[in-house]
């Protein structure tokens, strides 16, 4: 397993290095010591999964408020997504900047998005399935979003979404002094 930085402060593209032979491969997903030992979020009490019937289908950007906001593992189980964190934490380095990694359930590749940052992904292909690891319960009043194509963020879709909820589609554009 190897955790290499974005360009948002404290996420990382995981990617897995697994054994192969006659009978397929095996790989370890998590390490509670690797993540600890880059300060990254080591206890996950909720797990989730998302699935996505079309190619072009958006789900974001979502986040969690404080004083539960949540870490995520993100993992492709089948399929590919364009994954983007977006950082809305005022005191990080890279406040409001935002990275994404091409998740592929060939690849066995995951995604860690740190507390205080927004998530959200395009399919780009039919037939998606993910896999979520949080680190805080869900708590339905402290949900939040914002917008996926606000150009306060300038987040580069590699194009433009066919499928979204009506709430991810009625997120307000922000003005930056109001992003949280």
């Amino acid at each position: 397993m190897k955790l290499s930085p974005t360009r948002v402060a404290g996420a990382y593209h995981v990617q897995i290095t697994g054994h192969r032979d006659k009978r397929g491969m095996f790989a370890r997903t998590f390490d509670a010591e690797i993540f600890g030992a880059h300060g990254l979020a080591t206890h996950y009490p909720q797990s989730s999964i998302s699935t996505n019937d079309r190619r072009g289908t958006l789900r974001g950007m979502h986040y969690q408020a404080d004083p539960k906001p949540e870490a995520k593992i993100v993992q492709a189980l089948r399929g590919r997504v364009f994954d983007v964190a977006l950082d809305l934490r005022p005191s990080s380095p890279t406040y409001l900047c935002w990275d994404a990694v091409e998740l592929d359930a060939s690849q066995h590749n995951a995604f860690y998005i740190p507390p205080g940052c927004a998530h959200g992904f395009l399919t780009l292909e039919d037939g998606c399935e993910l896999f979520y690891q949080m680190s805080e319960f869900y708590v339905p009043e402290l949900a939040r979003g914002v917008r996926w194509n606000d150009p306060a963020f300038s987040i580069e879709w590699p194009f433009a979404p066919i499928v979204m909820s009506e709430r991810d589609a009625s997120l307000q554009i922000s003005r930056p002094e109001t992003v949280l």
